[in-house]
């Protein structure tokens, strides 16, 4: 992995929330290894903030004093930057932690199931400027998947994406994703070698 900020002794535990839920308005036919209405909470990134900027992610954040744990974390961030009604959202757990050296942390996803979906908009413009729901169905397309590449210091580096309405979902958020995929048997065959490259490629 590149370098970048990474602090080894020192890397900061922050959370996301894989919120996946149903779409009201999208008929739940099942033509592939989901439903049609499936769907998952993703947010696009200010394009001011240091790192990660501009990106699409999942709701989240660091880790704070108060926080009980990394699935309080994850959705206090949800709350703050969504608006969402945590109410409505049943945690399933957490995923192992994975490091993002650039940013120097180590995230812990949180995947949960949106009992009762609220309204959702981006609160905090400093954080966020767009929140949606994207299909799974449309993710999982062949069509639509790819991957990034990038070379750090005479090494490239490959990593999933998801090519979904205009929206590249890459970097730590498609590798999140694209391992759940797998992990659930949902991952349908596609082309690694299609690469796309991000409009904005700091990391």
């Amino acid at each position: 992995m590149p370098q970048g900020l990474w602090d080894e002794a020192n890397p900061r535990p922050a959370a996301v929330l894989v919120l996946f839920g149903v779409l009201d308005s999208v008929p739940a036919r099942a033509n592939g290894p989901v439903a049609d209405d499936l769907d998952v909470l993703l947010l696009r990134r200010a394009t001011t903030l240091g790192s990660h900027a501009g990106q699409i992610a999942f709701p989240g954040g660091r880790l704070e004093p108060s926080d009980d744990g990394p699935i309080a974390a994850a959705l206090r961030e949800a709350v703050e930057e969504t608006g969402l009604d945590p109410h409505g959202i049943e945690p399933l757990g957490t995923l192992p932690v994975m490091s993002v050296p650039v940013s120097n942390h180590i995230v812990t996803p949180v995947p949960a199931w949106w009992t009762k979906p609220s309204e959702v908009a981006a609160v905090d413009h400093d954080e966020s400027v767009d929140v949606f729901r994207v299909p799974v169905a449309d993710m999982l397309d062949p069509a639509n998947r790819a991957n990034t590449a990038f070379t750090v210091e005479g090494r490239t580096y490959r990593s999933p994406a998801f090519a979904v309405d205009g929206r590249l979902i890459w970097g730590f958020t498609a590798l999140v994703l694209s391992r759940m995929f797998d992990e659930l048997g949902w991952a349908r065959p596609w082309d690694p070698e299609r690469i796309v490259e991000p409009q904005d490629r700091r990391r």
